[in-house]
């Protein structure tokens, strides 16, 4: 009696976790892509003019979505670090390596940010002439060194980083596709509702909040890629 073999093709999975480098290389080309656009400050007049930003104090944005969502992140991280050691709901599916993985790279890729933030010499948009500040616009690439740039500590966004600090989690939990995707999308779009407040309020550029995901996104990928050797 003949035996067939079936051939059963293997399912490819998205390109962040088959090729991680490739996807980084791209995600980087549609960031340089944005910034010779020029496309900073035409979204950035949308929400300001020579007055300023108009929702700068607004307190959906300035105490709601700045000051509360600082707090939500740290409360996160605490609960992601009791968890490392006593661990609840779906981080009872993971390993002690793998919890203690997911708690220590947002500290990472937060710590990166603002070590970038320190020595930045890119200053905000509110304080830009074009927007009622003090200084004139000039991009992040020629700005170091430049004295009248402004006061700087402005790029990339720390705020944004707050809710992208958790991509870590993307690769801890990559042996339950759905709950790896579904915690992807909540990260995404928690990170961009904090870069897109602080935005509004003249904080920030786009640029800084695409710059801020793809610094902790690399974060995320070289540390699962150490962590698992």
């Amino acid at each position: 009696m003949e035996t067939i073999y079936t051939v059963v093709p293997r399912r490819s999975g998205p390109l962040w976790r088959e090729q991680p480098l490739t996807f980084c290389l791209l995600f980087l080309s549609v960031i340089v892509l944005w910034e010779i656009s020029g496309l900073d400050l035409v979204f950035a007049e949308f929400f300001g003019n020579a007055r300023g930003f108009r929702w700068r104090n607004y307190w959906v944005f300035e105490n709601l979505l700045h000051e509360g969502g600082r707090f939500l992140s740290w409360m996160f991280i605490l609960c992601l670090c009791a968890g490392v050691w006593w661990p609840f709901g779906i981080l009872c599916r993971l390993n002690f390596s793998k919890r203690l993985q997911l708690a220590v790279t947002p500290l990472i890729a937060v710590s990166v940010i603002n070590a970038l933030k320190a020595i930045s010499t890119t200053s905000c948009p509110w304080d830009l002439q074009i927007f009622g500040g003090a200084y004139q616009y000039v991009s992040h690439w020629v700005s170091w060194g430049i004295g009248w740039s402004g006061n700087g500590h402005c790029f990339p966004a720390g705020h944004a980083s707050a809710g992208f600090a958790f991509l870590s989690g993307i690769y801890t939990f990559s042996q339950w596709p759905r709950i790896a995707k579904l915690w992807l999308l909540v990260v995404l779009i928690t990170g961009f509702i904090f870069g897109f407040a602080q935005q509004i309020r003249g904080a920030h550029f786009m640029s800084h909040t695409l710059w801020s995901l793809w610094i902790c996104w690399t974060v995320a990928w070289l540390t699962d890629r150490l962590w698992s050797e």
